[in-house]
């Protein structure tokens, strides 16, 4: 008796995913709750797992369909998998469930799976572009997703670190060669259609929706990091050893932002309706990359925390985020946005708010720049420029300004993060 795999419940307010990949194939066996699906709501990946222990049988819905909670996707049969699927049902032994026809292209198919080796591994749409295209061999790049499953990442990384990118010999039709030939000097003038994610429509959707709305402004200042990174490089081995995490400029920024907010209160508040609401809690998103985008995630009542507690946070987002086991209560709300375009190499920004919130703090990258000192010296000191960007209609420019000095102020005097100056 075949039981239904059914999409689960997605979370508060949504009723419908995108299948996004399958990560078991027909005929394949699986175990008690292991993920066989992979679904992408709004703003998190979600796997289904098997109901129970059998035989996966066909799949019902195809990747990039949109299902919603409860559509069955797929049916366990029970047995014990591949045997089961070659043909031991009696039944099924009689009444075959393909046409004649198609013995010999099954034939074609098999011989084209040996000499294909990433149809051998459960690969995403994106990844299994990305070798067939550099010609590697999927089975030789170590995985670092979830389960060691391969991500875009790994193979990038793989073909950077010198990988060879041999030429795949493929026939357009049974009997027929393709030439080898390298492509013209000129290059090629190919083009390819990828849908969107379901993340990244939201995501369009949603910053659209705040230059839409919000009367957006963005303040700009510069940080002196050298009394940070001097008391980082002093206490780093410590704190790693007694925490068991390392200790990172975000753990700076969050806790200085909490003094901040506390002082400008408006930078922490949103609009609703004809009313603002102000907090007394911050809850900071935090901007983490994922495989399939930047995702936000939200330290809860950071102003209540230590720097340990904010860089575990963190780390743990970062991880999750890259296994993809992020939930929809971990990005749930958060009164202020940090993005740290810095660890990619951005200079200077201009973030967009993560809508209803009314700031979002852009950090950049760290560079020796030549700065006048207060005894007219000058000197190399490494600077970092910071970005605000906030809804007018709440926020006045003097409140911007006011918010982004006291950024400033504690950054290049962390005592004050100590007597909460």
């Amino acid at each position: 008796m075949a039981t239904d795999v059914k999409v689960p419940v997605l979370g508060e307010s949504i009723t419908e995913a995108t299948l996004g990949e399958w990560l078991k194939q027909p005929g394949d066996a699986v175990d008690a709750d292991e993920p066989i699906a992979s679904l992408e709501t709004d703003k998190v990946a979600l796997e289904v797992p098997a109901p129970e222990a059998g035989t996966l049988g066909e799949h019902l819905v195809a990747v990039g369909d949109t299902v919603e909670v409860g559509a069955i996707i797929a049916k366990i049969e029970a047995g014990g998998g591949k045997a089961k699927a070659a043909g031991t049902d009696p039944k099924k032994s009689t009444e075959p469930t393909d046409p004649p026809t198609k013995t010999a292209d099954s034939a074609d198919a098999a011989k084209e799976r040996q000499d294909d080796p990433a149809s051998s591994i459960t690969l995403s749409p994106a990844v299994r572009r990305l070798v067939l295209e550099h010609g590697v061999d999927p089975s030789k790049i170590k995985g670092t997703g979830k389960d060691g499953r391969l991500t875009k990442d790994d193979v990038e990384q793989y073909v950077k670190n010198g990988a060879e990118a041999p030429l795949v010999e493929k026939g357009t039709a049974k009997g027929a060669e393709v030439p080898t030939t390298a492509p013209a000097a000129g290059g090629t003038r190919n083009e390819e259609r990828v849908r969107m994610t379901r993340l990244r429509q939201t995501v369009a959707k949603r910053l659209k929706e705040a230059q839409d709305t919000a009367a957006l402004l963005t303040t700009f200042n510069d940080v002196d990091m050298t009394a940070v990174m001097e008391t980082r490089s002093k206490y780093k081995e410590l704190f790693a050893k007694k925490h068991g995490v390392k200790l990172g400029f975000m753990g700076f920024f969050a806790k200085a932002a909490c003094l901040a907010l506390k002082d400008v209160p408006s930078v922490n508040a949103q609009i609703d309706g004809d009313e603002i609401v102000y907090h007394d809690y911050v809850d900071i998103s935090v901007a983490v990359s994922a495989p399939n985008g930047l995702v936000v995630p939200v330290i809860r009542n950071a102003e209540t925390m230590s720097f340990a507690d904010v860089e575990n946070t963190i780390g743990d987002f970062g991880k999750r985020a890259k296994d993809g086991t992020l939930t929809m209560a971990d990005m749930k709300g958060g009164t202020f946005t940090i993005s740290n375009g810095g660890v990619f190499g951005s200079l200077m920004s201009t973030p967009i708010i993560n809508p209803p919130q009314s700031a979002v703090l852009g950090l950049h990258r760290i560079e020796q720049r030549p700065v006048v000192m207060p005894d007219g010296s000058i000197e190399a000191r490494p600077m970092m420029y910071l970005a605000l960007s906030y809804d007018h209609r709440l926020i006045d420019g003097r409140e911007a300004v006011t918010f982004l000095v006291r950024i400033k102020e504690a950054i290049e005097d962390p005592t004050r993060l100590l007597i909460d100056l």
